[in-house]
Order: structure tokens, then sequence, then C-alpha cells
């Protein structure tokens, strides 16, 4: 007697994951995620609440999600918030927990950018993600591109290198490095990282 041939096994998928991508200032991480959002529109990029007055042309819930101080409060006491920190000593910016967990658990990747604080914060808010940081080829790149934006006076961009130098400090807490040397293949490296 012949034993029956095992049923086909079902295909295996891996789980929708979340991502998180942090490095220094002026390292290019908008660059990256528009260059994401570009490829693959089947990943869905978290937006930040904040408790600033929206900007002209700022929409609710594409640029941030509008709160003020006291809803942000609630969100932050109900452990809503995957992270959070007050900026510039005056607003409050944060990742909702909610919209996070409704993407994941409806198969979707999802992708995060905030800073080197934020992703500590969100390391201990869902261990499971992915930590990417994304580092200059060098410190004179890092620098160079810093000078080349003209956006900060000669104050500003030594606190944005000071800062810097500490994100730098931390790669080792981070799961993945990807080198942004040329945006096309950091892109191909980060994609590659979250399975796309």
């Amino acid at each position: 007697m012949t034993e029956p041939a095992p049923a086909p096994s079902a295909p295996t998928t891996r789980p929708a994951r979340l991502t998180v991508l942090s490095g220094p200032t002026a390292v290019g991480k908008g660059t990256i995620m528009a260059e994401l959002r570009r490829r693959s529109p089947e990943l869905w990029i978290s937006v930040s609440a904040t408790t600033r007055e929206p900007r002209p042309g700022e929409v609710d819930g594409v640029h941030y999600h509008f709160l003020t101080g006291e809803r942000f409060d609630a969100l932050v006491e109900a452990g809503e918030m995957l992270e959070w920190a007050v900026v510039h000593g005056r607003n409050r910016y944060g990742t909702p927990r909610g919209p996070v967990d409704r993407m994941l658990a409806a198969g979707r990747p999802v992708f995060l950018e905030v800073d080197l604080q934020g992703a500590r914060q969100v390391r201990g808010a869902m261990p499971e993600a992915q930590l990417v940081f994304l580092a200059p080829p060098s410190w004179e790149e890092l620098v160079h591109r810093l000078v080349g934006r003209g956006t900060e006076g000669p104050e500003e961009r030594e606190r944005r290198l000071a800062t810097a130098r500490e994100e730098l400090r931390a790669v080792p807490e981070f799961d993945h490095v990807v080198v942004n040397d040329d945006v096309g293949r950091a892109t191909d490296e980060l994609m590659a990282l979250m399975g796309l």
C-alpha cells in the first residue's frame, strides 16, 4: 500500500514589517523617501502627527495629522504614539500607532522616517521593527551636503553637525546600514531589505 501524496504546501509569505529609517541631517532621507514612494506605491509611509499649526498648502492627513495639544497628550497617555518628541522646545511631533498597526495587519509593508530618538522609541515599542541607518559615504560629504543646501546659518549648521556626530555613534543600534552614495543604488538596497 502506498502512502498518499502530501498535499501541496501553501505559498509562504513573509508578514508585513515596519521598517524605520533614520540618519543624520543632510544625509538624504527625504530624497530616498521620495524615490521609494515613486517606485513602490504599495508601500505605506506613515504620516506624523504634530501640534503645530498647518503651513500654507499643507493638508491634514497628507503632510501631517494636525492635532490639538490636548488630543496629542491623550494619545501619548493612552500609549497610542509609537514615538514622539518636543521639537525646538515648542511643538510636539510623533507617530500615531493605530494606522501603523492597521496597515501591518492588512499585510502592507510600512515605512517610517524618524530621528535617532524616535528610532529608539520605536525599537522599545515594537522590537520586531527593522531599523535601518542611512549613512553618508564620508563625514566630509555630509558636511558638503549640509553646506550646499544653504538653508542654515553657521551657528545652526554647527549645531546640526554636532547632532550628526552623536547620531553616527549610534550605528551599532541599527539592524542595517545603507550608505547613500547614490540615490538609486541606496534605494535598491533599502527595497531589498524590505522585500519589495
